[in-house]
């Protein structure tokens, strides 16, 4: 990569490492910058071993915190999510997923911000929801990382605590990125280039572990559920335009 390529991938593997301490949304950039500079297939394959490894960190920081019921309810959506996404890997094409994903996402976050009132309304895990969502979260997370904004969708309105929503997102996400690692080899995505440059990336991923977790515990609830809500419409947005052109 040129010294501009190495510079986004910093950024993008910091951006993991937060992802993986609590803020989830902004993982999503990681994928979306490295595409400025190589394709968006490569960049997902090159970022995934810094995903799995960041994902230890943010376990261990989030072992006694996590819904188990949540985590029930939406990983079998989201593994068979991941068995699609591989089955179709050479049909679909990614700026299609790409859009689908924005869309959903914009219209919660839109939603969220104008209906407030709503999106406080405390719902329950249930299975259907948790398997619809769980699948759409599996199989844009497939496609390119990108399994946030369905994950949110359905989490979200459970208004978990802070803590406990930011390590549920971490397991979620921890599981799905083990179980990529299968089609991805498979798909040939994990070739040593881009394990060797993942290797390169990840001490920077796993200091911004350490660094979203801070943030987390020191960010006041209420405003912690409004900068997601902002992330998740601003990432969303991006990804709209990313798929459009």
């Amino acid at each position: 990569m040129t010294v501009w390529g190495w510079v986004l991938a910093v950024i993008a593997a910091m951006a993991v490492g937060l992802a993986k301490g609590g803020l989830a949304m902004v993982g999503m950039i990681s994928v979306p910058l490295l595409s400025l500079v190589m394709s968006p297939v490569q960049a997902a394959g090159l970022m995934l071993p810094v995903y799995v490894v960041s994902d230890i960190g943010g376990l261990l920081a989030f072992r006694h915190h996590f819904d188990i019921r949540v985590l029930a309810t939406a990983l079998p959506g989201a593994i068979a999510g991941i068995g699609i996404g591989w089955a179709g890997a050479h049909v679909v094409p990614v700026w299609g997923v790409t859009l689908i994903v924005g869309v959903i996402g914009a219209v919660f976050a839109l939603n969220a911000l104008i209906r407030p009132h709503l999106s406080a309304q405390k719902r329950p895990a249930s299975y259907g929801r948790g398997t619809f969502w769980g699948v759409l979260s599996g199989y844009t997370s497939f496609v390119s990382h990108a399994g946030a904004p369905p994950w949110q969708v359905y989490v979200q309105p459970l208004r978990l605590p802070a803590l406990i929503y930011a390590g549920t997102t971490t397991w979620f996400f921890a599981v799905c990125n083990w179980v990529k690692l299968i089609p991805y080899a498979a798909l040939g995505q994990l070739n040593p280039s881009a394990l060797a440059a993942a290797a390169v990336l990840t001490p920077a991923a796993l200091v911004s572990v350490w660094l979203g977790l801070r943030l987390v515990r020191i960010i006041p609830e209420a405003l912690f559920y409004k900068l997601i809500t902002w992330g998740l419409l601003a990432v969303s947005l991006r990804l709209i335009w990313q798929a459009l052109a």
